[in-house]
């Protein structure tokens, strides 16, 4: 049997995987030493740190997971923001045992307009999305007058952000529950199979049979939904919903999901990218603020950072599905 070629077991390591991992090893190093040096001591590696930054990172996870399957199309979801604010507020007002599913109900009936939009209407989706986006925004301002609800989060809202089971955050078991139906779904079904061939050759798909439309419209529904579901855990994260509790998520949901290698124009990428590329994202949040940067040197070096791990591997040839 031949050995195989260097050029072989290249194409075989995934770039993004390795390069994120790489990173978050050095933001790892570069907090420690810091803390080392300037607290004597190495918090940063703690159980305690690492599981809260897991947490914290389940958000912007579920958010991201999301994203990247509107990604996957070549399209790109604005509306996420108040998305989570507009389901994480009426969930909260509403309360009672159905605070939940009318709150994922909104983030399914905002989902199903944006892809009609995108898929029937033809609207580019950078353009129909950040009008949705402005939309909610007005109607919540609207609804409420400006102000936070007066209304606190149901029990089952408390319970799965601030609870745990065996140590382990309720948030962390929910991502990792959403990041297996993702991955199982966008690997193993006939929509994560023509979610991938749409994004590479839409016009190829519908000649083929597909209903490239329907498609569209239920990866719009899924990233919405799944903002909602973060959304309403963030509400009880932070036992209360408010306006424009959605904003911080946008860039880095989209950043999260292209530092994990999906590419931008749609077609390839994998799942596994967007959660090292979520975690990359919090612990160097995390870090900077720890080593108390000033916020305009954190959005160079956050902006640095994620350049240099664009320019790393996406100049290559396209990723492997």
């Amino acid at each position: 049997m031949p050995a195989p070629k260097l050029s072989d077991i290249t194409r075989a390591i995934d770039r993004p995987l390795v390069f994120a991992g790489l990173f978050i090893v050095a933001i790892l190093i570069v907090g420690t030493a810091y803390t080392l040096i300037f607290e004597g001591s190495a918090s940063l590696l703690s159980p305690t740190y690492l599981i809260l930054q897991l947490k914290v990172a389940s958000f912007l996870g579920i958010v991201a997971a999301g994203m990247m399957i509107v990604v996957l199309l070549g399209h790109i979801d604005l509306s996420v923001p108040w998305t989570m604010t507009a389901s994480a507020m009426l969930a909260t007002a509403i309360g009672g045992p159905f605070a939940i599913p009318i709150g994922l109900g909104v983030g399914l009936a905002i989902g199903l307009f944006n892809g009609i939009g995108v898929a029937y209407l033809r609207v580019p989706s950078m353009i129909f999305t950040l009008g949705v986006n402005v939309m909610l925004r007005g109607f919540m301002v609207m609804l409420t007058g400006g102000f936070s609800p007066s209304s606190v989060p149901t029990d089952a809202m408390l319970w799965l952000a601030k609870g745990d089971l065996i140590g382990i955050p309720n948030p962390v078991i929910v991502w990792a529950l959403v990041s297996i139906a993702v991955a199982f779904m966008l690997k193993r079904t006939p929509l994560g199979r023509y979610i991938y061939a749409t994004g590479n050759r839409e016009a190829a798909v519908y000649l083929s049979g597909v209903s490239t439309r329907r498609v569209i419209v239920a990866s719009f529904a899924l990233c919405s939904t799944l903002a909602a579901f973060a959304g309403i855990l963030l509400a009880g994260y932070s036992s209360k919903a408010f306006q424009a509790m959605g904003d911080p998520y946008l860039l880095p949901s989209i950043a999260a999901v292209v530092i994990g290698g999906t590419n931008i124009l749609g077609g390839s990428g994998r799942y596994a990218g967007t959660v090292v590329g979520t975690i990359l994202i919090v612990l160097l949040q995390s870090v900077l603020s720890v080593m108390q940067m000033p916020e305009a040197g954190r959005q160079i070096i956050y902006g640095v950072v994620i350049v240099i791990m664009l320019l790393a591997y996406g100049r290559g040839e396209r990723l492997r599905i």
